[in-house]
């Protein structure tokens, strides 16, 4: 792999904390928003690691990444927001792709390899009037870990993948250039949320295939038709009729 003379953003190296995003929030408030944007925060370990629904996250000291970093998308439309969600769930799926093969996005934003999930990402976004004051991005990317003690149903990580340890420092460097990349690219031309939308849609997990959903109302049969710009998710049943749903309205069966 490609070395980094100068890493790609300002970095805070933490040997553990509760949570890098709690840090990084504090830190903001701290400076009294002045603080650079893409700062970016890692530790070796969390105390209180933060994931989707309220769920906490594993990860043994030392073993993988588990980063924050913050963003001040003032370009942005509040109704535009799932943009940064997409391109950053880009950039950790096509490092990943460099590796191994049968990376996939499952919406909104979980990283998986197959059917086992490899990443988390979690986005705080605060709002001022009809744009963003701040956004924090906190990721837990499993990379060197080769056991897992908690109940997740079906964790997995870069090792246990390809068989060979690796350098978690040079994978984040990649990742956050490769946010950046997509990021300014987004600010200095609006037109590119088309491309960044297009690809997002084209790294799907179980895209394009019959698999089992659950709502409130059941389980059902169903073809994942897209994600829209907003993160509305649209499946097709085995009828032909199109559902369409929010984030947490609809659970992939796995």
């Amino acid at each position: 792999m490609p070395c980094l003379n100068k890493f790609p953003t300002p970095l805070i190296e933490l040997e553990e904390t509760d949570s890098t995003i709690n840090f990084l929030g504090e830190l903001y408030t701290k400076k009294q928003k002045v603080l650079e944007e893409f700062t970016t925060v890692t530790s070796e370990f969390q105390t209180s690691g933060k994931g989707q629904r309220g769920n906490s996250w594993e990860a043994e000291k030392g073993k993988n990444l588990l980063f924050s970093f913050i963003l001040y998308p003032s370009f942005l439309e509040v109704k535009q927001q799932f943009l940064l969600s997409q391109l950053i769930s880009l950039s950790i799926k096509e490092e990943l792709d460099k590796w191994t093969k049968d990376i996939s996005i499952k919406w909104p934003n979980d990283i998986y390899w197959k059917n086992r999930k490899i990443c988390g990402i979690l986005i705080e976004n605060d709002i001022e009037g009809h744009t963003f004051s701040r956004c924090i991005a906190g990721i837990g990317l499993n990379i060197n870990q080769e056991k897992f003690e908690s109940n997740a149903p079906n964790p997995v990580s870069l090792k246990l993948i390809i068989g060979e340890e690796q350098n978690r420092h040079q994978i984040l460097a990649h990742i956050l250039k490769k946010v950046k990349q997509y990021y300014l690219s987004l600010r200095d031309n609006r037109r590119y949320m088309d491309t960044i939308s297009q690809k997002y849609n084209n790294s799907l997990f179980r895209r394009n295939e019959i698999h089992p959903y659950k709502d409130v109302s059941g389980t059902f049969q169903a073809r994942l038709v897209k994600v829209e710009t907003d993160g509305r998710f649209i499946l097709e049943d085995e009828t032909g009729k199109q559902r369409t749903y929010l984030f947490k309205e609809v659970q992939y069966i796995i």
